[in-house]
């Protein structure tokens, strides 16, 4: 129960204003700018746009700036102001087929078709503190320049068409017959939920909590067999809308996004034969790892494709869905703040009664039994 608090008007404009300050530092340093931050912390701003489920750069960079670098903070105002804009149509869906790559590496096959492109990636740093980087003016070196056919699209057929040829994969669903793909944003979460509300809920869904649970996978909670990366593809695709009033397509742009196929063996039902079964991981800009969770967690949670028995946290749909966002997490957490009197003044009422019950029982344990008289 909460309790309506009067007055400290004040004092709440006067902390905005603390926040303010805090938020800007010392005077004397210069201003960081939202451009630096879009272009420097662009990590930081890609899981913004991602869990903020709005992919636009600046307005992502803006929110760690007014958040002061806290990342979920951000997400929440991102994710506040998507629903105050107003909906005009459907994109459709992003084709990764025609992505223009950047970067995509396997840990399936040493001889790829099409070949490793490792692109900007921290796996090959020795993790030091790179003091260099203090100076304000320092340039990066410059990398080479790619060959022009490099990453075109079609250039690098995916994993799971090299499995399918050895029918090695199970096939994935078409959607020809399936029905209209669930809207999240629109539509309360239901259980059972189908594969595409789980994607939606996992892509939005905070990377610690789902790292958590895929490492968990990992040390024998809940997957059966070792995962492998199937792949990660890292480019630009093209954003297309078929406006309602035409009868044609029309590109509007070009996003980044990361895509990952991570592989897990599956033995086979009464159905299905034995083969790789796939998860599958999107986010907006460069997120590997939130991508290669993601991706685990659907494997995960596809046990009723497979008959398998969830026994474990990380495979019970209810569990993950339910607790994923950071958003609804931190709000939950955070009203901890606000005044709980009324419940806390109970909770000391009945504490001092059963601690009075406690204090009876104890006097009446303590009592000296009397001693039995001789002739009885």
């Amino acid at each position: 129960m909460y309790v309506a608090v009067k007055g400290g008007e004040q004092a709440i404009d006067n902390a905005h204003r603390l926040l303010a300050e805090t938020r800007r530092g010392d005077p004397g340093e210069p201003d960081i700018g939202v451009a630096q931050i879009e272009q420097q912390l662009g990590l930081g701003v890609d899981r913004v746009m991602t869990e903020g489920a709005l992919y636009d750069r600046e307005l992502a960079a803006l929110a760690v700036k007014q958040a002061q670098g806290d990342l979920v903070e951000a997400i929440f105002l991102l994710r506040a102001f998507r629903t105050t804009l107003p909906r005009f149509g459907h994109t459709r869906p992003i084709d990764t087929d025609t992505m223009v790559i950047r970067r995509r590496i396997s840990a399936t096959f040493k001889a790829l078709p099409g070949g490793q492109v490792l692109g900007p990636t921290y796996d090959y740093t020795h993790r030091l503190i790179d003091f260099s980087l203090q100076a304000a003016d320092g340039e990066p070196p410059r990398a080479a320049v790619a060959d022009a056919d490099a990453g075109a699209p079609g250039s690098m057929p995916r994993i799971a068409e090299i499995l399918s040829t050895d029918g090695m994969i199970a096939a994935e669903s078409t959607h020809a017959e399936e029905p209209p793909v669930g809207d999240l944003t629109r539509e309360p979460l239901q259980l059972p939920a189908s594969r595409d509300v789980r994607l939606q809920n996992l892509v939005r869904g905070d990377e610690g909590f789902l790292l958590a649970l895929a490492y968990s996978l990992q040390r024998g909670f809940g997957a059966a067999h070792h995962p492998f990366l199937g792949e990660i593809r890292l480019g630009e695709v093209t954003v297309v809308i078929e406006p309602a009033e035409l009868d044609f397509e029309i590109a509007i742009g070009e996003i980044t996004v990361t895509e990952c196929v991570m592989l897990n063996r599956f033995n086979g039902s009464a159905e299905t034969p034995p083969g790789f079964l796939q998860g599958y991981g999107l986010t907006f800009g460069h997120c590997e790892r939130k991508a290669m969770a993601m991706a685990m967690m659907d494997r995960a949670l596809r046990w009723r494709e497979t008959g398998e028995l969830p026994s474990h946290p990380s495979q019970q749909d209810e569990f993950v869905l339910y607790h994923s966002d950071n958003v609804e997490a931190s709000g939950f957490l955070q009203h901890l703040k606000l005044p709980h009197y009324v419940d806390f003044q109970s909770e000391r009422v009945l504490l001092r009664q059963l601690q009075a019950e406690y204090a009876a029982q104890t006097d009446n344990q303590n009592d000296p039994v009397p001693e039995a008289r001789s002739g009885d």
